[in-house]
């Protein structure tokens, strides 16, 4: 933290200067919000301390983010657990939050540990996760083989997952047995940046402007091997890839519908939100935002995702809510508005970016089978 300080610090004072200072903010920016350290949450994603435990139950810091509906993992060094809603009747102080401990799955929640509330559920692969069978496939991308997850299941229309900001593709899995119960084969995929995949060539993540190439790398695998159509589902970045798919990809006419869930539609709102995160001091967040922009790839030049709404060709469900810090909901209310025969957005309160299923995981699922219906 006090490296991460004082490099800021240091940027801080060289704007004072001209020059080679906007060069010096983007860098440090473009790194800070563009290449997220593991371990460090997200906007949105405090970290709390355990205060204490006993069957079913965990005592957590009483915040905005503890006091959530819904279904969360708790993180830490080592640990991760399962929980529930908050118990209001359960004895706590006036500091804390008592939830529903569903499962410890690794480690212990020992008092004083300190853990962050997460959108990911579930650890691991969906055989030792879920209890589902899968196959681990490798999908061939243009920087190379890019690992996925394939669980079968009877249906010729297969679900594509993508993942988003700060996660990985464990945090799909909290859709496939939703989906592996309707009988709908899922691909879920890692892409350029994730471990185990090729790394980006300038190291840095582009909001999905890059990576929806391998999100297509990944359709052309399912065509080959047994889909006849695919549905696209993204989290955050994966849903601005899933919109970039079926803006420019080839095989755009395969593809019968996106769900988008907390879509990346301003992208200097969502650079500015992660580069405050890193501590980029506020004095200079504009210039280093604009900065970033530019050695992103991310210039007004190149409008983002879902900017033309009438470019949409199939149907659109999208989850978004007022209480994502990190990806605004208001393009996302911009684009079902403009776009009603075919966007509908379902809008989730009390849910942080990427949260929309942890809030309401009965509600999700029960609008999620109503628009995929039609599609399977």
């Amino acid at each position: 933290m006090r490296t991460a300080t004082a490099t800021a610090a240091a940027v801080t004072t060289t704007l004072l200067g001209a020059g080679a200072a906007a060069v010096a903010a983007g860098r440090y920016a473009a790194g800070a919000a563009l290449r997220p350290e593991p371990g460090c949450p997200l906007p949105g994603g405090p970290r709390l301390s355990v205060h204490s435990t006993a069957p079913g139950r965990v005592e957590l810091t009483r915040s905005l983010g503890s006091l959530r509906p819904g279904t969360y993992g708790l993180d830490a060094p080592g640990v991760h657990a399962v929980v529930g809603p908050v118990l209001p009747d359960a004895p706590h102080g006036p500091d804390t939050v008592v939830r529903r401990l569903v499962a410890v799955t690794h480690g212990s929640l020992a008092p004083g540990t300190r853990v962050t509330l997460t959108p990911q559920v579930h650890l691991g692969n969906p055989r030792t996760a879920l209890g589902l069978d899968h196959a681990d496939v490798d999908i061939p991308g243009e920087l190379g083989a890019l690992p996925a997850w394939f669980v079968p299941a009877a249906r010729d229309t297969w679900v594509i997952t993508a993942h988003g900001l700060g996660s990985s593709r464990e945090h799909p899995m909290v859709v496939i047995p939703f989906l592996h119960r309707h009988r709908l084969p899922v691909l879920d995929l890692a892409y350029r940046g994730d471990l185990g995949a090729p790394a980006p060539p300038d190291g840095l993540g582009h909001l999905g402007e890059s990576e929806w190439r391998d999100l297509d790398a990944a359709i052309r695998y399912a065509l080959r091997y047994g889909a006849r159509r695919v549905i696209l589902h993204g989290w955050s970045t994966g849903a601005t890839m899933a919109l970039r798919a079926a803006e420019r990809s080839a095989l755009a006419d395969r593809i019968s519908g996106l769900v988008l869930d907390s879509p990346v539609l301003d992208r200097r709102a969502t650079l500015r939100s992660l580069a405050a995160a890193r501590r980029i001091p506020a004095a200079v967040l504009p210039l280093a935002v604009r900065a970033a922009e530019s050695r992103a790839g991310l210039g007004a030049d190149r409008p983002p995702p879902g900017a033309d709404p009438g470019a949409l060709r199939v149907p659109v469900l999208v989850f978004h809510g007022p209480d994502d810090t990190l990806a605004p909901w208001g393009p996302s209310r911009r684009l079902a508005a403009a776009r009603p025969d075919l966007v509908t957005l379902h809008t989730v309160t009390g849910a942080g970016h990427g949260a929309m299923w942890n809030a309401d995981p009965t509600g999700y699922e029960e609008v999620l089978r109503r628009f995929l219906t039609p599609l399977m």
